[in-house]
């Protein structure tokens, strides 16, 4: 029996809440549904750090942040790591990213065999935070309310571009691979194709933002008064504390995110329709997923870098060959993919370079019960000067920080996080058991310590590269003219051929 290939649709800060198969009541991602009507939907999936970088670098390690020093959006992620495309590239398969995967430092490739885009954000330490001056905002890259107030349609910005392109790649590279079946070429392939949207600037083309209207876009949740101390320095970071918006503006920022939402929507519908083009789509398994959510508006929060559902949760739907239909309610994260990229690929523990923190979700895929029901996350990057750390076991999730009190809440019981319960005698064992478990899993200032000397220098080092020192890391794609279309050196007839796919059949057999 043939190993299925692996393809993973990638979207950056889309909360599973603003989807059609999440239950929102007005979104349009009929794509994403068409997946969850013949695959596993899991509801309690989660990033392991609410920040695009740390988040990938967990998604491709399967290690969390701590253990690989992938704190912030500057991070180095190093090379020598081993990734799922490591892994996936040994046992066999070819492997593509087509897309964004926000790598830092000079490795840009991470085990993947082609990368047919560059990156959209930078490659170097220019975005590292300073926990020794955390209140510091820097305007050049950190988040703040014009980009709300910014929201609405246009005919094209950088991320239209990019993601058309990255669409472009991808099906691209699939073509290909359906031209090497024709050629006999057997072996599976593994992409990830990942997309920049529905990532703020909340700025859609028309197209799709006529397919919402004013009325139809309900407004966030306030904010609880008084404010978690986390959450309050995550307002004045942004500086939602004091810049207000005005209710018209908070709907077209979130009908602007809808609107991208289903544009992306849009591109697992091309992803797949490359599927079907190359015959391909039932010995694929396909995987639909996201790097973080976005709180918008939510508790008076925009983006992410918190822990609260709209932010930490992630859609995480799969379908194909031995996927049950069905929807999956244990705690899991991105960590999990890796161990259960090599469950698809039929390799074991003894490829693993070093030791990962997930385990393979193909049990829930199957429909099969899983003793597993937990998600842990870290943020260490820019609006705190301590680890944040979050544990979701169950209906619970707790979320510790050493410069704040801790927070508790039941979500079987309050799904909106409006009530910490840390303190509620009723849950005073439960709560006291996560306390317990934290000083015993982290080290929490001796992991700060290592955070802090990591920003030093990284900060004298992006001097030293501003000033002249060393190559850029910005990855640019190998591309041949001379090797493209047609050439002098090759027979027309013949590159005709290669590239017609299907292949005319040969009648003179």
């Amino acid at each position: 029996m043939s190993r299925p290939n692996i393809v993973v649709v990638m979207a950056d800060q889309l909360a599973p809440h603003f989807t059609g198969v999440y239950g929102h009541g007005v979104a349009k991602t009929p794509h994403l549904d068409a997946l969850a009507a013949r695959g596993m939907r899991f509801d309690a999936a989660y990033c392991n750090s609410p920040l695009c970088a740390p988040s990938r670098f967990a998604f491709m390690s399967g290690q969390l942040i701590s253990r690989i020093a992938a704190y912030d959006n500057a991070s180095e992620f190093r090379a020598s790591v081993p990734t799922f495309a490591h892994y996936l590239t040994a046992l066999g398969y070819r492997t593509c990213l087509s897309g964004k995967m926000h790598f830092v430092g000079p490795d840009q490739k991470h085990g993947f065999q082609d990368r047919v885009t560059t990156d959209i954000y930078p490659s170097d330490f220019a975005w590292t935070p300073d926990w020794e001056a955390p209140d510091e905002r820097i305007d050049k890259w950190y988040h703040n309310m014009q980009t709300v107030k910014e929201s609405g349609e246009a005919v094209a910005t950088f991320q239209i571009d990019y993601d058309d392109e990255v669409e472009f790649a991808a099906r691209r590279w699939l073509i290909d691979r359906g031209r090497d079946r024709a050629a006999g070429e057997a072996a599976p392939f593994a992409l990830v194709a990942s997309f920049i949207h529905p990532h703020d600037p909340y700025v859609a083309k028309p197209e799709w933002w006529t397919l919402y209207s004013d009325d139809d876009i309900d407004l966030p949740n306030p904010a609880p008064d008084p404010q978690d101390p986390f959450s309050q320095r995550i307002m004045d970071g942004i500086e939602a504390s004091y810049v207000p918006l005005t209710e018209e503006e908070t709907i077209r920022a979130r009908r602007a995110y809808l609107a991208n939402v289903s544009y992306f929507d849009s591109k697992i519908g091309a992803v797949v329709k490359a599927l079907e083009d190359i015959g391909e789509l039932d010995n694929t398994i396909v995987i639909v997923t996201a790097d973080h959510g976005d709180m918008l508006g939510e508790r008076g929060l925009w983006y992410k870098m918190n822990f609260f559902e709209h932010s930490a949760r992630v859609p995480l739907v799969m379908a194909g060959p031995g996927v049950t239909q069905g929807t999956a309610p244990n705690a899991c994260s991105l960590v999990d993919l890796l161990p259960t990229f090599l469950d698809i690929a039929r390799g074991d523990a003894d490829i693993l370079g070093e030791p990962i923190d997930g385990r393979s979700l193909m049990p829930l895929a199957r429909g099969e019960a899983d003793p597993i029901d937990e998600a842990i996350g870290e943020y260490c990057a820019e609006m705190t000067a301590a680890p944040v750390f979050m544990i979701r076991r169950g209906p619970l999730k707790y979320i510790h920080c050493d410069l704040d009190p801790p927070q508790l809440y039941d979500l079987g019981e309050d799904p909106d996080e409006r009530v910490n319960v840390a303190a509620d005698p009723t849950y005073a064992d439960q709560s006291a058991g996560f306390a317990a478990e934290v000083a015993d899993r982290w080290d929490s200032e001796a992991l700060r310590t290592n955070i802090i000397a990591t920003q030093k220098s990284r900060r004298a080092l992006h001097a030293a590269m501003e000033a002249g020192a060393g190559e850029h890391w910005d990855y640019d794609p190998p591309s041949d003219a001379s090797q493209q279309y047609v050439r002098n050196h090759m027979d027309w007839t013949k590159a005709a051929a290669h590239y017609r796919f299907p292949p005319l059949k040969d009648d003179t057999t």
